[in-house]
């Protein structure tokens, strides 16, 4: 079963948060916005700025119409600028919507602004996780409740779209996917593919959120048991886009 999703308050505050360290890191300086970003080949971390900006643009115009609209480009140079002037007006635009009210978004019904609240979350919390890699600083504390829910967000919604979508090739049978200590939340458990688990993958809550988004070696830090091939074909998807 999946968790119950969090507050909304939640996800604003863990969202105020990254922002927060965000902004610390693009201030950096041009030497280090210049290095590689390990989990984003091909990027520097002026360059995750960049896509941060072009992200946050688009869900705030999204939020603002209702209705989808095209994502904006990156600037070709001081995209971590371009980044940094956008951070407040996009936050205002997430602390004043009304998560219960309807909007277009990629997820499964109803399809309600709340959405990209949970969304850009996570979006922010794991690009965090790569622009503290690439400026060698400390991952951040992400709290388990939370990296529990974004668990949730990839193998409740990512996965099965990814599925819908034909980007990832359907499993002949069922991996389930398993966080231990997920506490009263009547979760901690999901299923991928039909019919009974042929297979299992078990790890931590920082195992798990990190893994499926690449962001570590979920491969070599879960337990897997069962059929280690379906499992190995199941975790390498994409499960995310």
């Amino acid at each position: 079963m999946s968790p119950e999703r969090m507050a909304p308050e939640r996800y604003l505050a863990a969202l105020a948060g990254s922002l927060d360290s965000l902004s610390a890191l693009a201030r950096q300086s041009d030497d280090v916005l210049s290095r590689s970003v390990p989990a984003c080949p091909g990027w520097t971390l002026e360059q995750l700025f960049g896509h941060v900006g072009s992200i946050e643009r688009w869900a705030a115009a999204v939020v603002l119409g209702g209705k989808y609209v095209e994502e904006p480009a990156p600037p070709t140079s001081g995209a971590a600028e371009w980044f940094l002037e956008g951070t407040a007006p996009f936050f205002e635009i997430m602390a004043a919507l009304d998560p219960d009210g309807p909007c277009w978004n990629f997820g499964p019904p109803p399809r309600t602004a709340g959405f990209w609240l949970r969304r850009q979350a996570h979006e922010h919390a794991i690009h965090l996780v790569d622009a503290s890699q690439a400026s060698g600083q400390a991952a951040p504390d992400l709290g388990a409740d939370f990296m529990l829910d974004g668990v949730d967000e990839v193998l409740a919604m990512f996965t099965p779209r990814q599925l819908r979508l034909e980007r990832m090739q359907p499993p002949e049978k069922a991996v389930s996917f398993h966080v231990p200590g997920a506490g009263n939340l009547s979760a901690g458990n999901w299923t991928v593919g039909p019919g009974d688990a042929a297979a299992s993958v078990t790890a931590t809550v920082t195992d798990m959120y990190l893994g499926l988004w690449g962001r570590s070696n979920l491969e070599g830090t879960a337990d897997i048991d069962g059929d280690a091939a379906l499992a190995l074909r199941v975790l390498r998807g994409p499960m995310t886009p």
